[in-house]
């Protein structure tokens, strides 16, 4: 293989070589840090340097035509969900459509509901394409997979929703403007989208809110899992993993949320009950039932997620710098707003607004974003000087020989099937989880954001 974990005996050494060059030639050795081993996406290590960029280059380019293309049918469907899109297609369904009810719905819901089921299979999607990039950490695929996810909801979802007509037709009409009638076109069409937007969070987020308090899909699949498949208690385990919690989808949504609530507080504020109803929602569920595991059933608290890795924050420069995205894209929007509206004597006073925001994107990025990135020479010596003073029996050896190694060469002594009686359903003979799945990182390495001293 072209890499290698390279292990320390302490956290100033680790941090050292991360964080410098180690030749005079750039490209002979790279060294970062190292995910902590849950986190290690082992299919990636082997895929050399030159090919990883040429992977890259090609992923790009196929995300660019995915984005774009993918406004057609996307259209298409929601041009069908629509009254005069099903009366044309289906006449005779005139007369139901016509119901007041029904027709009120269509108008509505239809349009929304379309829309998330275009978009179910778009996060595995990206999701395979950031593994096709190389990266070698799951939380770094999750990562670029929400970058993905929300370049994708931004253009197709927010301008294409806002913007009729196909993708190609947008780009033509955006390629014959001038660059300060963009702004302009796309403020007059926003307050003409608020009922479709409103409609679509109710969809999207509150749906989605409720599904995660029921958590049906995993109960479906456990019950599936456990009537066709389950033979062991290993069997058993698996089948009652809940997953975790999916970054590279769910963030994103949030994070677009947040868009629509800068674009539509000036302009249609009776958009903001909805979001703030959602965040209400989606902050409650998500603390208790991420971090501390509750779901409430039949008055029982059982664990809901799973937590697969730890990342040390790394997710939240890039969800700082797409809240600043957002805020920029609502003050240009405003701009053209007002334009249309004949104040364009204000357009300068607003143009304040975005010179400062990126002012203070650029001030918190040279700041702050070293904090999430390196891991401070002063901080490993104090924590290295306290670990040998209040523990210096602590065996570090033992604990790295065996972090890094292929699940394949696991020891599997603890995870050998146990035989269950099918009859009474119980098992004959218990044992412990699999390591993989109870691991939580309780090594004081890898349980310090920042301080793992693998490389």
């Amino acid at each position: 293989m072209p890499a290698a974990f390279v292990s320390f005996k302490t956290r100033w050494g680790a941090a050292v070589c991360a964080q410098t060059q180690q030749t005079s030639n750039p490209t002979l050795w790279l060294t970062e840090w190292a995910p902590e081993p849950r986190d290690v996406y082992w299919p990636n290590l082997a895929i050399p340097f030159v090919t990883l960029t040429i992977r890259r280059l090609i992923v790009a380019v196929a995300l660019f035509f995915l984005t774009f293309f993918f406004m057609i049918p996307i259209a298409f469907v929601q041009s069908l969900a629509s009254i005069e899109g099903i009366e044309k297609v289906a006449p005779f369904l005139r007369p139901i459509i016509e119901i007041t009810f029904i027709k009120s719905f269509v108008q509505g819901f239809l349009p929304g509901i379309a829309l998330k089921v275009f978009l179910i299979l778009l996060p595995t999607l990206l999701m395979t394409m950031s593994k096709i990039e190389g990266f070698v950490s799951v939380s770094k695929l999750e990562r670029r997979s929400a970058a993905k996810y929300h370049l994708f909801i931004l253009v197709n979802v927010f301008l294409g929703s806002i913007i009729t007509g196909t993708a190609f037709e947008q780009l033509n009409s955006f390629i014959k403007q001038s660059a300060t009638d963009i702004p302009r076109t796309v403020g007059v069409a926003i307050p003409l989208k608020a009922t479709f937007f409103i409609t679509y969070i109710m969809v999207d987020g509150w749906a989605g809110i409720a599904a995660e308090i029921l958590r049906v899909k995993p109960l479906v699949m456990f019950h599936l899992k456990n009537t066709l498949l389950v033979k062991t208690e290993q069997d058993r385990d698996q089948a009652m993993d809940p997953g975790s919690l999916e970054f590279d989808s769910s963030e994103p949504r949030i994070q677009f949320y947040f868009l629509l609530g800068f674009v539509y507080a000036v302009v249609t504020p009776i958009l903001l009950p909805f979001i703030v109803v959602f965040f209400g929602f989606a902050f409650a569920i998500f603390r208790h039932q991420y971090h501390h595991g509750m779901y409430v059933s039949f008055c029982k608290i059982i664990n809901v997620y799973n937590q697969d890795y730890e990342s040390g924050a790394a997710f939240w420069p890039d969800v700082h710098g797409r809240i600043i995205s957002a805020m920029i894209i609502s003050q240009f929007l405003l701009m053209g707003l007002m334009a249309s509206k004949r104040a364009a004597y204000s357009t300068p006073l607003i143009l304040a607004l975005p010179v400062l925001t990126i002012w203070f994107h650029a001030l918190c990025k040279s700041r702050f974003e070293p904090a999430f990135v390196k891991f401070p020479l002063q901080d490993a010596m104090v924590k290295d000087t306290l670990e040998r003073a209040t523990d210096p029996a602590f065996d570090l050896k033992t604990y790295l020989r065996g972090a890094y190694i292929h699940p394949v060469f696991k020891d599997d002594d603890i995870d050998r099937p146990v035989a269950i009686d099918e009859e009474e359903n119980n098992p004959l003979v218990r044992t412990k989880r699999s390591p993989l799945k109870s691991f939580s990182g309780q090594s004081k390495y890898s349980s310090e954001a920042g301080s793992n001293p693998e490389l």
